[in-house]
């Protein structure tokens, strides 16, 4: 399955945000592997952040991340750098960005 996001970045923080995703630890990225992503890329435009995540189940992968240590201590970090944060609960599951059109 393939889920689109949009969260947004401080605008006084984005090259710090861009800088932490330049060093993403290999411990999370592994786990999210692990969890079920094949793919996760991110887009920015100013401020504004586009996920596109491919997995076996969206919601799972959540489930799987959202008390995983390396995880959490992750998004902490991003908290610091986000207006809009990505949501781990069980109710993010359903803050996919519906689709308009597929070719």
């Amino acid at each position: 399955m393939r889920i689109a996001l949009h969260t947004k970045v401080r605008a006084d923080r984005i090259e710090e945000y861009e800088a932490a995703h330049r060093e993403v630890p290999g411990e999370l990225t592994t786990a999210i592997r692990a969890a079920g992503a094949t793919s996760w890329t991110i887009w920015r435009s100013g401020t504004d952040l586009f996920h596109v995540i491919d997995c076996e189940d969206y919601a799972a992968l959540l489930a799987e991340l959202e008390k995983l240590p390396v995880n959490v201590a992750w998004q902490a970090r991003m908290d610091e750098l986000l207006d809009v944060a990505h949501d781990y609960s069980a109710g993010g599951a359903e803050a996919g960005l519906p689709v308009a059109w597929e070719l």
